[in-house]
C-alpha cells in the first residue's frame, strides 16, 4: 500500500515542460525540504543527498516515451546499534608477597636429567 500517490497527465508546451523540469532540478539541487508547484497545489518533499535513478526511453508506435524515475527512502536509514561485546575478564590477582627464595617468574624450572 502506498502512503501517497500523485499522478498528473496533461498536455504541455515545450517551454512548460522545461519549466517543470527546471523547478524539479532546482529542488533536487537545493535538497532538504523542497516545494514543487504542481497544477493548482504545491507538493512538499524532503530530498536526501543520495538518490536512485532510472531512465527509460521507448520508441515505437509512432511515439517516443521518456521516463525519468527518482527514488529515495522516506526516512533516514537507522544506524545499526553498536554491538555490545560481553567481555569475560579474568579476575585480577591480588599482590601477595612472595615467600623468600621464590621468584615471581611464571616459568617453572626444568629438571635436569642425570
Amino acid at each position: 500500500m502506498k502512503d501517497l500517490t500523485f499522478e498528473q497527465k496533461r498536455s504541455l508546451s515545450r517551454h512548460e515542460a522545461a519549466d517543470q523540469l527546471t523547478a524539479l532540478a532546482d529542488a533536487l539541487r537545493e535538497g532538504g525540504d523542497a516545494e514543487l508547484a504542481l497544477g493548482p497545489g504545491t507538493l512538499g518533499l524532503r530530498i536526501p543527498d543520495d538518490l536512485q535513478s532510472e531512465l527509460e526511453i521507448e520508441i515505437g508506435g509512432g511515439e517516443i516515451e521518456l521516463e525519468i524515475e527518482l527514488k529515495w527512502k522516506t526516512a533516514p536509514a537507522r544506524a545499526t546499534p553498536p554491538r555490545t561485546e560481553t567481555r569475560t575478564e579474568k579476575p585480577q590477582r591480588k599482590n601477595t608477597p612472595t615467600p623468600a627464595g621464590r621468584s615471581k617468574s611464571t616459568q617453572r624450572p626444568t629438571a635436569k636429567k642425570a
